[in-house]
């Protein structure tokens, strides 16, 4: 139970003891499945078994703490990690396979010498390796070659072994990259070549159409264009809520509290100091407060907190501001014309006594009565009794977090693909209340029925129609305006608004034009005052006539030519390497049996409840 965990450490003995029969029960079912139930993922015959993965995802989970300041407290971010670590499992079992295929090995007189000219970068940021700021190679040098330290050596034996057949792999296949003077050259007149253009646009939103549209039409569309139309798998969900928002006792308790903080830094408590201890920020607490230098119209921040920002002189701790995360303290330790060196300690505002005591009574109600059932009524009886409403139906889609106004509630976006309909979840702790969600039903990722994707289908059909129009329109406006020498001028005569645009580069074009590179081609393959036919471009349809043309400085580029190319062979090499890898991930045999593995654990965890 929830409270009751929380109070009485007893449970604690419990839980130790479930998990180690369950550990019984999962070697027992590891002992049925044989020595392929160990293995958690099979990558061209390569096996990784349960233990390392284990292994790996507790570092990678250590890592993640280190990273944000706290351990991963939702199934999405549990996901996430394990995902990421799979992956890294099949990209080591790839890149070894193609290091015995294509004969690359490392001998150690290879690791001895890198260790002595390409130490990590974290040595090159020892200052211990340092001479007047700057890395020395011959203190390094001096000192791998006296340490006696064999963990260290170990560390870099193994870092090595790892980095240098990469380095060789990336070698070999990028040993041909190379970035001419002709291509290097293209590119920079992109960047500096400009011109400037009049433009009359046809748009075929403004060509009316109303003429019917047939079923058989809508259904001839989608199955030409399915992958306009495929959306990612839906949950329908309800759900019943025991909110755990303070009242004014607890919010009085939050001010007592952040007065006394406010009071020890005012008397001279170094803010870093009582930010790590005090602070419910854990990212910034870390850091002492530090949120970095950030802008006085910043938006990534509650209007409150920068409300609270402003007026504020170096060193001055503004009063208590209160926004829905609690109560900031916030200290200003930089200006930089628009930017601010910002410190803050949050003290949050959360439940005390007998309100805590309250809903988490009500929350251990909440689990004992509706909590991880096979019958969905148990949410309408369990709401029934304790006086809550269940919501309406929510949607949830696969892979994105489930949001109920301001607050993130955890673990739904993944629970609710892995129950059946009917099953309703375990107690979801979110900040905003503990949940139990019922799933309703699920619609299947794809391409929906017609009769829930009619109006969008018919919307696209229309807008054919009004292409087809709008292409015919732009014909004659051609013919119209042919001869003539202004093409503003000239459409003007006519009613018509035609715009002058530019000077723009062809990487750079106006906003008008920033998805129409057919028509921004067009405008520098021009010569001056030359009209061009009518494009087709994404949009719409243009007549293009260009007024002006600025050729970039061959001299400029001569300068920089070097860097430049150093530049684009290095992205064309990592270019190059991440398509490899790519190709040989596409081709490779891959097994990932972790829901294998999960469905033996839960059979195992069924096993020792009901002993």
């Amino acid at each position: 139970m929830l409270r009751t965990m929380r109070a009485n450490a007893k449970w604690v003995f419990y839980i130790l003891a479930i998990a180690f029969v369950a550990w019984l029960a999962i070697g027992q079912v590891m002992s049925i499945l044989g020595p392929s139930g160990n293995v958690v993922l099979r990558v061209n015959g390569r096996e990784f078994q349960v233990a390392e993965y284990q292994r790996r995802v507790q570092v990678a989970s250590e890592q993640y703490r280190q990273q944000n300041g706290s351990a991963p407290v939702s199934k999405e971010e549990d996901k996430q990690i394990q995902d990421h670590v799979i992956n890294q499992m099949i990209e080591d079992a790839l890149l070894e396979q193609e290091y015995k295929r294509l004969g690359i090995r490392v001998s150690d007189e290879e690791i001895i010498e890198t260790a002595r000219t390409s130490p990590p970068p974290e040595v090159m940021r020892d200052p211990q390796f340092q001479t007047d700021s700057q890395f020395d190679i011959r203190k390094w040098q001096q000192f791998i070659s006296t340490t006696s330290d064999r963990n260290l050596l170990a560390q870099l034996e193994a870092i090595y072994r790892q980095q240098i057949p990469l380095i060789k792999l990336q070698q070999y296949l990028t040993s041909d990259v190379y970035v001419s003077d002709a291509k290097l050259w293209r590119i920079y007149r992109d960047q500096h070549d400009s011109v400037r253009i009049a433009s009359l646009a046809i748009w075929p939103y403004t060509v009316p159409d109303t003429s019917a549209i047939s079923d058989a039409e809508l259904a001839a569309y989608v199955a030409k264009h399915p992958d306009d139309f495929k959306r990612p798998a839906v949950a329908y969900v309800r759900f019943i809520a025991q909110p755990r928002l303070p009242n004014a006792a607890d919010s009085a308790v939050a001010r007592t509290h952040v007065a006394r903080v406010r009071n020890e830094l005012v008397h001279g408590a170094k803010f870093e100091d009582v930010a790590r201890r005090e602070s419910s920020d854990t990212n910034s607490g870390q850091r002492g407060g530090d949120l970095g230098w950030i802008k006085k119209n910043e938006t990534g921040f509650v209007p409150e907190f920068m409300q609270g920002l402003r007026g504020l002189k170096p060193g001055q701790i503004s009063a208590p501001v209160a926004s829905r995360f609690g109560y900031h303290l916030i200290r200003v330790d930089q200006v930089k014309g628009d930017s601010l060196k910002v410190r803050h300690i949050l003290i949050p505002v959360a439940l005390q006594g007998e309100h805590l005591d309250h809903v988490e009574a009500r929350a251990d109600t909440l689990e004992r009565l509706a909590a991880e059932r096979a019958d969905p009524t148990a949410l309408d009886s369990t709401a029934h009794r304790l006086g809550l409403q269940v919501s309406p139906p929510y949607s949830v889609t696969q892979g994105e977090r489930f949001t109920l106004g301001p607050y993130v509630i955890p673990d739904v976006s993944v629970w609710a693909f892995e129950a059946r309909p009917g099953e309703t979840s375990p107690v979801i702790d979110a900040s905003s209340g503990y949940y139990v969600f019922r799933l309703d039903s699920v619609t299947a990722a794809g391409v929906p029925p017609l009769k829930q994707i009619r109006d969008q289908v018919s919307g696209l059909v229309r807008l054919e129609r009004q292409k087809t129009l709008a292409r015919r329109r732009a014909d004659s406006l051609a013919t119209l305006l042919q001869g003539t020498s202004d093409l503003v001028a000239a459409a003007s005569a006519h009613g018509l608004q035609a715009e002058r645009l530019g000077p723009f580069t062809r990487i750079r074009p106006p906003s008008y034009l920033a998805r129409e590179p057919v028509v921004v081609g067009a405008a520098f393959g021009l010569k001056m005052d030359e009209r061009s036919g009518v494009l087709q471009g994404e949009s719409g349809y243009f007549i293009i006539q260009s007024s002006q043309r600025k050729p970039a400085d061959s001299t400029a580029w001569l300068a920089q030519r070097d860097v430049q190319r150093t530049q684009f062979r290095q992205a064309a090499m990592q270019a190059r390497m991440q398509q490899y890898m790519e190709d040989v991930r596409a081709q490779a045999k891959i097994v990932d049996r972790r829901k294998d593995i999960f469905k033996s654990q839960a059979a195992a965890d069924a096993t020792t409840g009901s002993l």
